[in-house]
């Protein structure tokens, strides 16, 4: 499917990888279209590549994943593209997966473009719209974990934390090949293309973006770090109560195992008031330690009550 634009200044033509007659015809338009279509057939990934060698013949090309599950790595869409200054070609675009754009309204906008690098950009500035309604969607659910990590931090929360930094990632490696389509756009097309307000405006969109993601990382780095300190902290509340339980009960463990010898003369044995004797010894021994222990400050607040909300219970 072909459409022109702008008084017929550029073109937007669709190619269909399984029509050779017409990858052929494309091949023998522009010479190095042939090393586009050879490099796309079974890709999957990101890639990009340019022409700069004749003035007027400038060329870039490449394959952008445009849409992507967070949570499913195969589940994603990717198209390819050829662009030159006046004939943008594009392959397995299909928009139809961008609940956000509506293909009429982006057509529009690019009967308004002068050449085929601002279609292009506009294409571009719509996906990444389109990721920046869906970033809009993992702001609710950082915000939902910011308040679950205080009223509820367990396992599954520290899970989440993990799944919501994973997210953050994929949204980013969604977004850096579109900064390096930007630079390469400045690279291949010059001073003339950054002039442009299409140019501009995109790049103002690849920056908003870029940096949503840079503040949402530290948000969940700043997570992160809180779980340590609560974790850590928990940690040596479990070793420091588990110490003063052992140190506790010594008295116990130890006058125990002197008068669980067996022995044959044990005095203690034939004592009236041996076991009231035992038994006290034992109690205030382990009074004494106690008060000890507290007077040294080695107790910490391991016995006092904490309200439900703190964050170190």
């Amino acid at each position: 499917m072909k459409h022109r634009f702008h008084s017929s200044q550029w073109v937007w033509q669709d190619l269909d990888l399984e029509n050779e007659k017409q990858a052929e015809e494309f091949v023998r338009k522009h010479h190095t279209c042939k090393r586009w279509i050879e490099a796309i057939k079974g890709n999957d990934t990101n890639s990009i590549g340019m022409y700069t060698g004749t003035p007027g013949g400038e060329a870039m090309w490449g394959s952008l994943v445009y849409v992507q599950n967070a949570n499913h790595k195969n589940n994603k869409e990717i198209f390819h593209f050829y662009l030159t200054k006046k004939e943008m070609i594009t392959a397995d675009l299909n928009l139809s997966r961008l609940d956000y754009v509506n293909e009429e309204t982006m057509k529009e906008k690019m009967q308004h473009a002068e050449t085929s690098i601002e279609g292009f950009l506009i294409l571009i500035g719509e996906i990444l719209t389109h990721f920046l309604l869906e970033i809009d969607k993992f702001e609710i659910k950082l915000r939902d974990l910011l308040w679950e990590m205080k009223e509820k931090n367990n396992v599954k929360t520290l899970n989440r934390t993990a799944e919501t930094d994973h997210q953050l990632l994929v949204w980013k490696n969604l977004v850096i090949p579109m900064n390096e389509i930007r630079m390469v756009v400045e690279e291949v097309f010059g001073d003339e293309a950054m002039e442009g307000v299409r140019f501009k405006q995109t790049k103002r969109r690849i920056n908003r973006a870029r940096s949503l993601i840079r503040d949402y990382e530290e948000e969940i780095e700043a997570l992160i770090s809180l779980e340590d300190v609560v974790s850590n902290h928990r940690g040596n509340e479990i070793m420091k109560t588990l110490t003063v339980i052992t140190t506790l009960f010594t008295p116990v463990t130890a006058l125990g195992a002197i008068w669980g010898m067996n022995f044959t003369h044990m005095p203690e044995l034939e004592w009236k008031f041996g076991y009231l004797f035992a038994g006290s010894l034992i109690v205030l021994s382990t009074l004494a330690l106690y008060v000890f222990l507290k007077k040294r400050g080695w107790m910490g607040d391991l016995l006092k009550v904490r309200g439900k909300k703190s964050f170190f219970d």
